[in-house]
């Protein structure tokens, strides 16, 4: 992803409400569906990490990308944004 994208994208997740938020249980796996079915659906997802989890955004971010083979966009503080393109 170039730059020039990766901006772009974090311009449109400006705007975008958190759909997914990551609390003390950790990435589960009912959290791994959620984000798929969200990047799915949407291609860019924002998430947050609330205080009682035991990860950071970045984590969070890196482990989800990792899992679900999205690009990771961005993580500020306790928010987190990836981007996966639609197969069609």
């Amino acid at each position: 992803m170039t730059s020039k994208e990766r901006a772009r994208l974090k311009g449109l997740a400006s705007t975008a409400d958190t759909i997914v938020q990551i609390g003390k249980s950790g990435i589960t796996d009912s959290v791994i569906a959620s984000v798929d079915a969200a990047l799915s659906a949407r291609e860019l997802v924002k998430g947050k990490v609330l205080e009682s989890s035991m990860l950071t955004a970045a984590e969070a971010c890196a482990r989800l990308s990792e899992v679900l083979g999205a690009e990771p966009v961005q993580s500020i503080g306790t928010k987190f944004v990836l981007y996966r393109r639609k197969p069609d």
